[in-house]
């Protein structure tokens, strides 16, 4: 292998160029080619990757033989076929965007495209490496004793114009409690040590969209939602979702309680959404609660502004790339593993299951 890993990137919307941006900023690392389809969205994506090879198509990119590794940034419709083409065609080492599905009767067609899969595969579960959560995630176990009760809650902004429109469309992005929560749902899982064993729901489209036609279709997404998970080792967990709350100070909240204690992690929305004249953007926070000797702690865990600048996520982007080019080098496996990525759909898609239906939904 080269002295730098050489990426082929599939699909550079806005996702896609913040991972550009991200792959930029490593010194091992280089954009070597490029799909996208859309002429406004491909020339963006050069600004960030000047050296890279504009393909016309996918087959095209994957005859490139410089190339290292793949990551899959496509509207989230796209994953499943993406991912069969390039394991029948050129099976590289892949980062894939979630959701890895939205059909659920692709699950089967994934999983088996996984088991025979000859290279790595990491799914990008990016809240994971925001370095906030990831403070919050080294404090729990030491702190709580083992969490018995999880508690995240996101408060943000609406979802954003994508070409095409596609997310505003359950059928083309698995649907919001699929789309935008699978990250969640990993946490959940990540933090649990368990499965999921029941998930019921509550959820709407309240506020958002109710006004819109594309294309003379109305957008079908949910805006909210509250959703209870159990899981097989007798825990809980708890989401509360709300995309008309951009006016929060922090974006995510998340709580996980035990035995011992609690511990608490504040996380900023966006750093471009930051209103102007407020001053400076407020700093995540965790905060660590014992129960015996009682005395709550803050930690201030900044984030760097050079990261904050390319990206909505706080910097996880580059974090998890710097992790995923050490596998495509040889050096460990995935840490978010195709499996870990199904999971978090098969969550995603029992919350809208039971959104819809009014009941629980059992999971095997």
């Amino acid at each position: 292998m080269a002295d730098k890993v050489n990426y082929g990137v599939i699909g550079c919307g806005m996702m896609g160029q913040e991972h550009l941006r991200n792959i930029a900023l490593l010194p091992d690392a280089r954009v070597a080619a490029i799909f996208e389809p859309d002429p406004g969205m491909a020339a963006k994506s050069l600004a960030f990757a000047k050296d890279a090879a504009l393909c016309p198509s996918i087959d095209d990119l994957l005859a490139r033989p410089e190339l290292d590794c793949l990551l899959i940034a496509s509207p989230n419709y796209c994953h499943a076929d993406q991912f069969q083409m390039i394991a029948d065609r050129r099976p590289l080492p892949l980062l894939m965007e979630k959701p890895v599905f939205t059909d659920p009767e692709d699950e089967a067609r994934v999983s088996e495209l996984g088991e025979n899969y000859p290279a790595p595969v990491w799914v990008a579960m990016e809240y994971r490496y925001m370095p906030p959560i990831a403070a919050f995630l080294k404090e729990l176990p030491s702190v709580t004793g083992g969490v018995t009760m999880l508690t995240i809650r996101e408060h943000r902004y609406p979802f954003l114009n994508k070409i095409g429109d596609w997310n505003r469309f359950n059928r083309y992005s698995g649907g919001t409690l699929v789309e935008k929560c699978c990250h969640f749902f990993d946490l959940m899982r990540l933090i649990m040590n368990s499965e999921p064993v029941r998930i019921m729901a509550s959820a709407g489209q309240d506020v958002n969209h109710l006004d819109e036609l594309r294309n003379g279709e109305r957008p079908d997404i949910l805006d909210g939602a509250f959703v209870i998970v159990d899981f097989a080792g007798g825990t809980r967990a708890m989401l509360e979702l709300c995309m008309y709350a951009e006016g929060s100070r922090y974006q995510e909240e998340i709580t996980g309680l035990g035995k011992s204690g609690k511990v608490e992690v504040k996380v900023p929305g966006p750093t471009r959404f930051w209103p102007e004249g407020l001053g400076d953007p407020p700093v995540p926070k965790v905060l660590i609660s014992p129960r015996n000797p009682p005395g709550p702690r803050v930690l201030s865990v900044p984030v760097d502004p050079d990261l904050l600048s390319i990206g909505d996520h706080n910097g996880s982007t580059f974090y998890q790339h710097q992790r995923f080019i050490k596998v495509v080098r040889g050096s460990g496996a995935p840490e978010v593993s195709l499996g870990d990525g199904i999971a978090a759909v098969k969550m995603g898609m029992a919350a809208q299951k039971s959104a819809i239906a009014g009941q629980a939904v059992e999971l095997g």
